[in-house]
């Protein structure tokens, strides 16, 4: 096991955008292609760092144990690589929870 991935078992994935999506990805992957694709199809918004040209997206890609393109990370869960059914999974795990705090904010009126 690399030091890089026992780190992030060690420490948790740093939430670098509470409630977001972002993509971490290069202009020449076709993976990151795909994942792009679908998070359009989708109608989710997204934010992407190229790790090749952002100092910040490397920076963060990096602290997330980043290894492969592309890496999600959608509401502080990490999804490596391109899987279309992990992917879908943890947006609707992600819509879910948006829907439920914003009934639970509405009972609070």
């Amino acid at each position: 096991m690399e030091w890089r991935s026992l780190l992030y078992y060690l420490s948790p994935p740093p939430d670098f955008g509470k409630g977001k999506v972002t993509l971490y990805a290069t202009d020449w992957c076709p993976y990151c292609a795909k994942t792009r694709a679908l998070l359009e199809q989708l109608h989710v918004p997204y934010k992407e760092y190229n790790i090749e040209t952002s100092e910040e997206g490397r920076d963060q890609y990096q602290r997330l144990a980043g290894k492969g393109v592309p890496v999600l990370l959608i509401d502080g869960e990490v999804v490596r690589g391109f899987n279309e059914n992990n992917i879908v999974a943890a947006l609707a795990q992600w819509q879910g929870s948006q829907v439920q705090n914003k009934l639970e904010t509405k009972q609070e009126e």
